[in-house]
């Protein structure tokens, strides 16, 4: 008896992810719960396991897209599944024959759901043009809403049909455009039934040659290696993520120097001299837009003013200085800033519990729980996973949080669940140097808490000018709900318990 594995829900706005990696190959057995997959989305990456134990038979190839609830594998009891890949290219060949009827026919491709407030998209750019001939699973247009921007893909290979027209505004379910005809649906028999021909050629003519997986893509970015040099070894010469990282940045050789070059020409070797001048292109990530948008939708719908205040470090500093080999002995973490600051924060939230709120069209939210979002610099753009429930947790336990959150974030592991919500972010640009900014505010939230790096600065103690860790936070609110004196006083009582941290201890 076989389990279908299909792709979980994982997010209300996520209605597709990627299959980057099997990390189980066809044929291998299992056991429950075991990880099988890596899958992306545009917000994080997420491991699938299996639902019970037996012997994986692979259905999605990597770098494949899939809808939510798409099958991507099945588990079988017993080991029939093993010699599955054995038989894979004669099946292939027999496979063609009806593959090839079935995409005679035309298929509409239809705006797809995108989230249960989205209820109409706009046809931003169409990539392919009518006419066009179109891979499965290929990107065929870019469609927007109010909260993202997403890619609209072939369900097959084919002739494209535009129906819709740059700039449309359509709802769910209205028909974008129409494929018909087989057009490259022979290819992937082709490159299956010549495996060892498609990686050794880069320019092999598969129906994904020259086709990197996200993750692929992403890599040959950072490389800055064009993808049409890379031979991809993945079904139908896809590139993947092992070919991405075995692809090596081409070696910029030196243009032969003439042998006489006459005086008029002087002006420019003097400017070939001066260096390449070279540009290159990156299509932006997902995230990176998804970031993009909500920063100027907060910028443009919020009334943010910053005010700006500056602590003493000194007792926090002599305090972790006399202390943190013992903390860390006791609690196995290092004693850092930041859990001062959010145990500061979670008091200051008490008193003024208008800077934790948010606005909910007409209604003001108020919360009297501490959930405290931390932004984190990830390799894919800037998250913010929370801590929920700082108010009731110690130094020790923010700090063991901070850590693993850190940790996930920079192996881009962190779940929709551990980004949703919050009631206060903080934002430490100090680590990168930044004397004082304004950061903007983590909608919808309406208040965030900038620290800096600390300099040692002259100032006035009890008459004397004395040298002291000095550092600046900013605050920016939004003024619709936080007035100026609850904003002022709120960092004034933040610095008060940083200057004496024993109130952290005794709540006073």
């Amino acid at each position: 008896m076989s389990l279908e594995i299909k792709v979980p829900p994982v997010g209300e706005s996520i209605t597709e992810v990627t299959l980057s990696r099997w990390i189980k190959k066809d044929g291998d057995t299992v056991a429950m719960d075991e990880v099988i997959a890596e899958l992306e989305s545009d917000k994080a990456t997420f491991e699938l396991t299996a639902e019970k134990a037996g012997t994986l038979k692979t259905i999605a190839n990597e770098g494949d897209t899939l809808p939510i609830g798409a099958v991507v594998a099945s588990i079988e009891e017993g080991g029939a599944a093993a010699s599955a890949p054995a038989a894979a290219p004669q099946q292939a060949a027999a496979q063609s024959a009806p593959a090839a009827a079935e995409a005679q026919s035309a298929i509409d491709i239809k705006v797809p759901p995108v989230g249960e407030s989205i209820t109409e998209v706009t046809l931003s750019r169409w990539i392919k043009k009518d006419g066009d001939t179109v891979a499965m699973d290929e990107a065929i247009a870019e469609l927007e809403s109010d909260k993202a921007t997403f890619e609209l893909t072939a369900e097959k290979a084919g002739t494209l049909k535009t129906v819709a027209k740059e700039g449309d505004v359509l709802p769910i379910g209205a028909v974008v455009a129409s494929i018909s005809g087989g057009g490259a649906a022979a290819a992937p028999a082709q490159a299956a039934a010549q495996p060892v021909q498609v990686a050794a050629a880069p320019g092999a003519s598969g129906y994904a040659a020259g086709t990197p997986s996200p993750a692929a893509g992403k890599i040959l970015a950072e490389k800055g290696v064009d993808p049409a040099v890379v031979s991809g070894t993945g079904v139908g010469g896809r590139i993947t993520k092992e070919d991405a990282l075995n692809a090596q940045a081409p070696a910029k050789t030196a243009a032969p120097a003439p042998a006489a070059a006459p005086k008029a020409a002087a002006p420019q070797a003097a400017a070939a001299s001066a260096g390449a001048r070279d540009e290159r292109r990156e299509k932006m990530t997902s995230l990176r837009k998804t970031i993009a948008k909500r920063l100027v939708t907060v910028k443009n719908e919020t009334a943010m003013l910053t005010t700006f205040n500056e602590v003493d470090m000194s007792p926090v500093m002599e305090l972790r200085a006399k202390y943190k080999d013992k903390f860390k002995e006791k609690h196995g973490v290092g004693l850092g800033f930041m859990s001062f600051f959010t145990k500061a924060v979670t008091e200051a939230l008490k008193e003024w519990p208008a800077v934790g709120a948010r606005i909910d069209g007409d209604e003001v939210i108020y919360s009297n729980f501490a959930d405290i979002s931390i932004a984190v610099s990830a390799p894919r753009g800037l998250v913010v996973p929370i801590i929920r429930n700082a108010d009731k947790m110690s130094l020790a336990e923010i700090e063991k949080a901070v850590v693993t959150l850190a940790g996930k974030a920079r192996e881009n592991k962190l779940t929709i669940e551990e980004m949703t919500g919050g009631n206060f972010t903080i934002t430490n640009g100090g680590v990168f140097g930044s004397m004082m900014s304004t950061p903007i505010i983590n909608s919808p939230q309406s208040a965030i808490l900038g620290m800096h790096n600390i300099v040692e600065r002259p100032v006035a103690v009890n008459g004397q000018v004395v040298i002291r860790p000095m550092m600046y936070l900013a605050l920016s609110y939004d003024h619709r709900i936080i007035d100026g004196r609850e904003s002022v006083s709120f960092l004034v009582r933040v610095k008060q318990l940083l200057e004496d941290p024993a109130r952290l201890l005794l709540g006073v």
